[in-house]
C-alpha cells in the first residue's frame, strides 16, 4: 500500500456513509465514495460545506453548490493544478495518485543522471502524472482520447511552470497512438496508463479492463526501449484484485527484463481517524 501523504492543499478530513469530506485548498466538497461504508468520524465541517455532489438513482447525479468559484488552483509541491467540479463527481485531480508522481520523479531523476528518459502517459487525463516525470526532466508523450482533458494538461503544464518543457500532447485513442508509434520505431523508457474500466473508441471499438489490458500491455511492450525504467498501472476497476495487474506485468515485463514487481492499493490519510481510505490500485514494474 502507498499513501498519499505529501499534501499541503489537500485534505481528507472525514469519510463515513458513503461520502468523502475533502478540502480542496479552500474549499471544503462533499462527494459520494463507495469505499466508505463506516460511520463519519463526526467532524464539523460536514455541516458546512461548499458543495456537495449528489448521486442519482437514475446513473450520474449533480453537484448542489453553496459557495464555490467555477475554477481555482492546488498545489502538490512545486507542481499546480486547476479545479473544477465536474460531471461524474470529479475534480481534474486523482489525490492519491501523488503517490505514483512521487515514485515517477524518483525515477526519472534518477535515471536521468546517466541519460535522458522520454516517458509515455496514456489516458493521461490532466496530467499529474505528466507533469511529474517532466518537472524531474523527462521528455514526455501525453495521450488522451479527449480534447478537453488535454488542453487541461497543458494549462496545468503551464501553471506549474512547465509550459516549454518537452511535452508532447496528442489527442487520440490510445490503441491506435501505440499501434502507429509501433510502426514508426518509436521508443520510449518508461510507461504509465490509467485506463478506464469500460470505454468505447472513436469507432464503436469497446474496452472492457477485464478483457482489454492484458493484450494492450503486450502491444505497449513493443514500443518499449531497450532499457526499460518502469512501467505503471492504475486501475479503479470495480472486481478486479490488485493481484491481477501485479501477475501480468509478472508474466510479461519481468519475464523480459528481470527486475522486480510490486504493487497495492492507493491510500488517502484521513485526518479525523487516522486511517487511509482505499481509492484504487496500482501496479509497477521496475528495473533494477
Amino acid at each position: 500500500m502507498w499513501s498519499a501523504d505529501g499534501w499541503k492543499e489537500y485534505e481528507l478530513l472525514d469519510c463515513g456513509g458513503g461520502e468523502r469530506l475533502e478540502r480542496w485548498g479552500e474549499h471544503i466538497l462533499v462527494r459520494p465514495d463507495p469505499q466508505a461504508i463506516w460511520d463519519r468520524g463526526g467532524h464539523p465541517l460536514w455541516k458546512k460545506p461548499d458543495a456537495v455532489y449528489h448521486r442519482s438513482d437514475k446513473g450520474g447525479g449533480r453537484w448542489e453548490i453553496f459557495h464555490l468559484p467555477e475554477s481555482w488552483r492546488i498545489h502538490y509541491k512545486d507542481l499546480t493544478f486547476q479545479i473544477k467540479p465536474m460531471s461524474f463527481k470529479h475534480t481534474g485531480v486523482f489525490p492519491e495518485q501523488a503517490a505514483n508522481w512521487d515514485f515517477i520523479r524518483r525515477q526519472v531523476a534518477e535515471r536521468k543522471k546517466k541519460k535522458p528518459v522520454n516517458v509515455l502517459n496514456l489516458f493521461a487525463y490532466t496530467g499529474g502524472a505528466t507533469l511529474a516525470a517532466a518537472s524531474a526532466g523527462a521528455s514526455v508523450c501525453h495521450v488522451d482520447a479527449s480534447k478537453g482533458m488535454v488542453a487541461w494538461a497543458r494549462e496545468n503544464a503551464r501553471l506549474s511552470g512547465l509550459g516549454e518543457a518537452p511535452i508532447r500532447y496528442i489527442v487520440d485513442d490510445c490503441k491506435k497512438f501505440i499501434q502507429r508509434e509501433v510502426r514508426r520505431g518509436r521508443k520510449y523508457d518508461a510507461i504509465i496508463m490509467d485506463p478506464p474500466s469500460y470505454g468505447r473508441g472513436p469507432s464503436g471499438e469497446i474496452w472492457k479492463f477485464e478483457e482489454s489490458i492484458a493484450p494492450f500491455l503486450q502491444l505497449c511492450m513493443e514500443v518499449l526501449s531497450d532499457d526499460p525504467l518502469f512501467v505503471i498501472i492504475n486501475s479503479y476497476t470495480t472486481g478486479i484484485s490488485p493481484s491481477v495487474p501485479v501477475y501480468l506485468l509478472g508474466m510479461t515485463m519481468a519475464r523480459r527484463y528481470g527486475g522486480e514487481v510490486e504493487g497495492g492499493e492507493l491510500l488517502l490519510p484521513v485526518t479525523q481517524t487516522g486511517l487511509g481510505l482505499p481509492c484504487g490500485h496500482t501496479s509497477r514494474w521496475i528495473a533494477r
